[in-house]
């Protein structure tokens, strides 16, 4: 359990907002340099690097430009062309994440090593949204998925000290299927399809919906919706159909070793028991590109070097946490237009899930 906040973290924090509010606004605006919230988001980060040098994980660098975005189904891209001297032109993409070349690394033989990145992922602008965005992405070579947990906890902790924000009142772990019953809803491991899903979750089931689509929806309109402000929940236990990248529970097939961070009703984090057997990646990400043609979506071909990292990697945990959104929450800010320096255009409405 988190520490609840002292009247002495309390006056940091007046004093955070009160330096971040000179020089207000975003360069996008206009106006001068946010000066105080350009000194925050660099306490931060320098807190990111020192908490994982200090436990020996090696901070690395990975390409932006990709042959391969990421395939899951629910992201879109910015895509490129690259073109050669001799006039030979290359698809190219700007990463989602840099989960695929960091794997690559570790396939090689890197240990524990960790990346702040700005990643891109386009039709998401919203308060909570942004088309670009700080990710901090860490592997634990050999590591379990219950030690990136406790890091990620501990990390909040190192970068609430150095920012001087607020913290949350407790930690709550548990199984999306103890989510739902909390609500009076039934275990999403006992649904079996959408169309049943829908039905007993209480929830509108669209055309083309797959079961996860409709788990989703009834996620954010019934469980996430009853999370206070105030608490961190460690949520596992993903059904084994929203493994993605993770390993299935050996123990429960019908669970997914997934676990997702939540600070009140935001994601803050998405890791992986990381799944390393390049048989079963390939198997999902062909489903994905299935599943993506009949969307209607873009796609790309596996990305070879990728599956190659999967089929060498040691068993090991990892997870992308966005940084801009931990920002915000240590800030008690509404939106990303406030935490971040140069800001996109102004939207009127937030855009949805995710």
């Amino acid at each position: 359990m988190l520490a609840r906040v002292s009247p002495t973290l309390r006056r940091v924090n007046a004093s955070a907002k009160e330096a971040l509010m000179s020089g207000s606004g975003t360069l996008a605006d206009g106006g001068p340099p946010p000066l105080g919230l350009l000194r925050a988001r660099k306490r931060m980060k320098d807190a990111v690097r020192r908490f994982f040098d200090q436990r020996g994980f090696l901070e690395v660098e990975t390409p932006i430009l990709v042959p391969n975005p990421g395939l899951e189904v629910h992201l879109d891209w910015f895509e490129a062309e690259l073109r050669t001297p001799e006039g030979a032109r290359h698809r190219r993409f700007l990463h989602t994440s840099p989960e695929y070349a960091m794997k690559r690394l570790l396939g090689r033989g890197t240990p524990s090593c960790y990346q702040i990145s700005r990643v891109f992922r386009n039709d998401e602008l919203s308060d909570t949204h942004l088309p670009e965005f700080s990710m901090l992405e860490f592997y634990r070579r050999r590591g379990r998925l219950s030690e990136i947990e406790d890091d990620v906890l501990s990390l909040i902790e190192a970068v609430v000290e150095a920012v001087g924000g607020r913290r949350p009142e407790r930690v709550i772990r548990l199984s999306m299927s103890e989510a739902f019953l909390e609500r009076g809803l039934p275990d999403p491991l006992d649904l079996c399809d959408a169309e049943n899903a829908a039905e007993r979750l209480g929830v509108r089931e669209v055309d083309g919906d797959a079961f996860d689509d409709v788990l989703f929806r009834a996620f954010y309109e019934h469980v996430e919706p009853s999370w206070a402000d105030d608490e961190l929940r460690v949520l596992g236990g993903y059904p084994s159909s929203m493994a993605a990248l993770a390993e299935v529970d050996p123990d429960d097939p019908r669970r997914a070793l997934r676990s997702e961070v939540f600070w009140g009703k935001l994601e803050l984090g998405n890791g992986y028991q990381e799944l390393v057997d390049p048989v079963e990646q390939r198997r999902r990400l062909e489903l994905d590109l299935d599943e993506r043609r009949r969307r209607g979506k873009a796609v790309a071909p596996v990305d070879e070097g990728f599956m190659r990292g999967v089929a060498a990697m040691p068993p090991s945990a990892g997870i992308a946490v966005g940084l801009d959104r931990l920002f915000m929450k240590v800030l008690d800010r509404s939106s990303l237009r406030e935490v971040v320096p140069f800001a996109p255009i102004r939207v009127a409405s937030t855009h949805g899930p995710r």
